[in-house]
């Protein structure tokens, strides 16, 4: 994605016209345009005002992708309580269908076992909560997953 893309992205999700972005920079409407149509760059003094006025980062604002800031905005909104009362695997077998038929194929108990011992090791040798020790085991299964596409 280009700058210009991540600048408008972040505009419209901030809900400014470009006039109000100029004004509030003390630039020229088009210059605002410019800067969005990648036609010229925002200095990084005008590129911390814009961070500022979008609420984020410059690595945000640069990498600014609606779509990924507004799952994580879904996340951050969502509580523990309602987490619990989805059922994550019905949900993602919509988009990964093999989450829904596995069950009856694979030796859930057998590939459990082996990862609960996984789990007690993170637990022990780094003193993580079993909470913890499941986030890092999906990280680091998450790690390979990427890895292995990489390698493709």
């Amino acid at each position: 994605m280009s700058l210009g893309n991540s600048l408008f992205n972040a505009r419209k999700k901030s809900g400014f016209s470009q006039e109000e972005v100029a004004e509030r920079l003390g630039v020229s409407r088009q210059t605002i345009s410019k800067w969005e149509l990648d036609e010229t760059l925002p200095d990084i003094c005008q590129s911390k005002k814009l961070s500022n006025l979008y609420g984020l980062s410059l690595d945000e604002l640069i990498d600014f992708d609606i779509d990924v800031k507004e799952i994580q905005e879904a996340i951050d909104r969502t509580s523990d309580a309602v987490c619990e009362k989805i059922d994550w695997t019905k949900a993602w077998s919509k988009k990964y269908p093999v989450l829904s038929t596995y069950q009856d194929k694979v030796e859930i108990q057998e590939y459990a076992a082996q990862l609960s011992r996984l789990l007690e090791d993170l637990q022990k040798r780094y003193g993580y909560s079993e909470l913890d020790a499941f986030l890092v085991l999906k990280d680091i299964l998450a790690y390979i997953w990427k890895h292995h596409k990489d390698k493709k």
